[in-house]
């Protein structure tokens, strides 16, 4: 049987309007937010085989005009959907009762990004943290803000960041970490047909390149710079996006960037884009950055987190966001 992924039933609430809305108001006001972010290169590819999507159900119901016959298959796939304890979390501290807001930069696919309306969220994160929400017996809330900055807001505008945070000691005196969900490698990407022989990181040297800033991509290079480890000319975006443009354009050598997101713009623009190198020395493991002092709602989704690990709602969903699919 086919499964589809049943219609999302929240939309996100831009970062620069947290502080005109009240905690109260999040739920209620959410249906009527806008994000200005661009497409991701991956969703017209991941839309496209919506047979294939993971069941999930979602925290609040919204209309919908669907067919009867996807209906129905949606219903089978709810039932399909592995029924799972659900996890006290009565004593976790939240910015809204009954509400795990979740903060996430809407545009770094296949783990987060948005929709062709704007609104509505999708990706392996995604699908993560609202199946963890449900199981917590919590409806989820989405805040979209930059990456440079994320974890600094936790507990202030949301309750945690799901959004490809790569575990370091760095982080880790700042916020604690849930269990790692996935691991990922630091890539570089190059124009298609490029004469560039990277067999390291370090053979960027004299090169310029384009990171996102804020993440460990920046981080490191910055710090190859920084050390004089080689001579790099480093391109810090806001916008992954605008790395892959910078490239395209000629304004840069490479970008560097994980392995998972590299993998998605090279299947997406295979006439534009080539993987050079990817650094498997050095894994990367992600993880849900929560407060310092919420070590309660850490155990929680800690919880969660096996139990999908168990029933294998985790394979199934990195294997429909990462798998080749044609």
């Amino acid at each position: 049987m086919h499964k589809v992924r049943p219609p999302f039933a929240y939309h996100i609430i831009p970062d620069a309007t947290i502080s005109a809305i009240k905690t109260s108001e999040f739920i209620l006001y959410h249906s009527h937010a806008v994000s200005t972010k661009q497409d991701s290169p991956l969703i017209d590819k991941k839309l496209s085989h919506s047979s294939k999507k993971i069941a999930m159900s979602m925290m609040t119901a919204c209309g919908s005009s669907k067919s009867s016959k996807e209906n129905k298959d949606t219903t089978a796939a709810k039932a399909e959907t592995t029924q799972a304890e659900t996890i006290d979390a009565s004593e976790v501290t939240l910015v809204s009762d009954g509400v795990l807001t979740v903060g996430a930069e809407m545009g770094y696919a296949p783990f987060e990004t948005l929709q062709k309306d704007g609104k509505t969220p999708e990706g392996f994160d995604i699908d993560i943290i609202t199946e963890i929400a449900k199981r917590l017996g919590l409806k989820v809330n989405f805040i979209n803000t930059s990456f440079d900055g994320i974890l600094g807001k936790i507990g202030k505008d949301y309750d945690v960041v799901c959004s490809a945070v790569t575990i370091n000691p760095t982080r880790k005196k700042a916020v604690l970490f849930s269990t790692p969900y996935i691991t990922n490698y630091q890539t570089v990407v190059v124009k298609k047909g490029s004469d560039l022989k990277i067999n390291s990181l370090k053979d960027l040297d004299g090169k310029s390149v384009g990171v996102q800033k804020g993440t460990t991509s920046d981080q490191l290079m910055s710090e190859y710079k920084s050390t004089k480890t080689i001579n790099v000319e480093v391109a810090a975006n806001d916008k992954l996006l605008n790395c892959f443009t910078q490239l395209t354009n000629g304004e840069i050598d490479a970008v560097v960037v994980d392995s998972t997101v590299a993998d998605g713009f090279v299947a997406k623009n295979p006439d534009k884009y080539e993987k050079a190198f990817s650094d498997k020395t050095e894994p990367e493991e992600f993880g849900i950055a929560i407060g310092k002092n919420n070590a309660k709602l850490q155990e929680a989704i800690n919880k969660a987190l096996e139990q999908m690990d168990k029933d294998g709602f985790l394979k199934d969903t990195a294997d429909y966001w990462f798998s080749s699919q044609e």
